[in-house]
């Protein structure tokens, strides 16, 4: 099982292939933002992948990025445990001054048909 790394929380055992956003908040308890849903669109679930980053993305987490000019952080809602990783969360629902974090995302990434490039 990936062992994940959330700084400033804790080190964790994943299922492999779990999302990333799952994991920081079912396994790890972390208010991470998601506000779309996991769909890739709006980057509150972004996070910093200080060790082990995946070397591909979907294309939709690669399109998303590009439009919003953002580079050093992933999607946590398009990033699959596969390997240890260190994240850092840097968006979260304490102090966003959000009613909530999101609707809780598919076990599955989305959206749905899932095409991979490189990083």
């Amino acid at each position: 099982m990936p062992k994940l790394n959330v700084e400033g929380v804790g080190e964790f055992e994943v299922e492999e292939g779990t999302r990333l956003v799952l994991a920081l908040t079912d396994t790890a308890q972390v208010d991470q933002l998601h506000a779309c849903g996991g769909q890739g669109r709006c980057t509150t679930c972004r996070v910093e992948i200080t060790d082990g980053a995946p070397s591909q993305m979907t294309a939709a987490e690669k399109e998303t990025l590009t439009a919003r000019e953002l580079s050093g952080v992933r999607l946590s809602c398009q990033v699959l445990c596969q390997q240890d990783m260190t994240v850092n969360v840097i968006s979260r629902l304490e102090g966003s001054g959000r009613a909530d974090a999101g609707g809780r995302p598919d076990e599955e990434l989305q959206p749905q048909p899932v095409e991979w490039v490189d990083a």
